[in-house]
């Protein structure tokens, strides 16, 4: 039998991992009850340049630092799944631009719901009835510390421009 970990003995940085990892989670959890259950944590890196863009598979593959094939499979399978659409270029009827379908637009609005949903649900259980300081609420404290801290280890400009790479 293993000896169990005690979560308050974890550094920060694999601390952190594992609340996003579970917070990821809960929002797939809320996204499935609302009929979004066949996306998945990788799917969101491909969304975010959609979301404000038309990209070609090989500028996704770029912006993802994979290969083309494998961005080609991504965007076949959210295709299939009825997330994004092909469609020509206005210059170049041979270059072919992803871009999200209604329902892609429909699952980024739900993602979003569900975030603000559970950040509400996590603010609640953290601020309790704690009150807030100078500083404001134990939330808000907690916010801070992790925009400094991502901050501080370069993460900032690629959040800032939705150019968060999937984990190597």
């Amino acid at each position: 039998m293993r000896e169990p970990v005690e979560p308050s003995s974890l550094d920060l940085g694999s601390l952190a991992l594992f609340v996003g990892l579970a917070a990821g989670g809960a929002v797939r959890a809320d996204l499935a009850s609302r009929g979004f259950g066949d996306l998945r944590m990788s799917h969101g890196y491909v969304f975010q340049h959609l979301v404000d863009g038309r990209p070609t598979v090989s500028d996704l593959a770029a912006k993802l630092d994979m290969t083309q094939q494998g961005a080609s499979k991504v965007v076949a399978e959210l295709e299939r799944l009825g997330y994004v659409e092909r469609l020509p270029s206005p210059r170049d009827a041979r270059v072919r631009h992803v871009a999200l379908t209604g329902r892609g637009r429909e699952a980024v609005t739900a993602a979003r719901h569900a975030r603000e949903r559970l950040e509400a649900r996590l603010r609640e259980r953290s601020d309790g009835a704690a009150a807030g300081g100078s500083r404001g609420t134990p939330f808000d404290v907690t916010r801070a510390v992790l925009v400094d801290l991502l901050d501080e280890l370069g993460g900032t400009a690629a959040v800032h421009h939705r150019d968060v790479r999937p984990p190597r």
